[in-house]
């Protein structure tokens, strides 16, 4: 099998994630991580703690949300917050031109493009949150109080 700690998207995330705190790392799964429900089964955690990394598209500018596994991230709060009327999921091209990921393997970190990010303040409710690493099959476990910090995201309450 393909050493998928290898791959550049990879390489690049665990590569940030050490520069930030060298005990975090990527971890390769044997079953994909392309949903929060099938990481968390591979990861046997609650579906809550694995962070979904959300491109949304605000007119014409792109914004990530961090919103938990168990939640669905409001368009209503985003709009209030952001100001913005035209509000939808960015395409998968989208996703890959501003992260630089495809869909599935979103990383929280080592973007592309600098976006402004937003954190869900219901992920804090866990002790250690699964985030994707650059592909599906990759995840780094990291505690909200780090994933904030290393993402400079904004904290909301953006999921209902």
């Amino acid at each position: 099998m393909e050493n998928l700690i290898e791959r550049p998207n990879v390489k690049k995330v665990n590569s940030f994630i050490k520069k930030y705190k060298s005990s975090l790392s990527v971890v390769t799964l044997k079953e994909t991580a392309k949903t929060a429900k099938d990481a968390a089964k591979s990861l046997n955690c609650e579906v809550g703690a694995i962070v979904k990394s959300l491109v949304i598209k605000l007119d014409n500018t792109f914004l990530l949300c961090l919103v938990a596994g168990d939640k669905k991230c409001s368009f209503k709060l985003i709009k209030l917050i952001s100001n913005k009327d035209k509000i939808s999921m960015a395409n998968p091209e989208e996703v890959k031109i501003q992260t630089g990921f495809s869909i599935g393997g979103v990383s929280p970190v080592a973007h592309k493009n600098k976006l402004p990010i937003f954190i869900d303040k219901s992920l804090n409710r866990f002790e250690f949150l699964y985030a994707a690493a650059g592909h599906p099959n990759c995840i780094f476990k990291v505690n909200y109080s780090d994933l904030l910090n290393m993402t400079q995201a904004i904290e909301h309450n953006i999921s209902e």
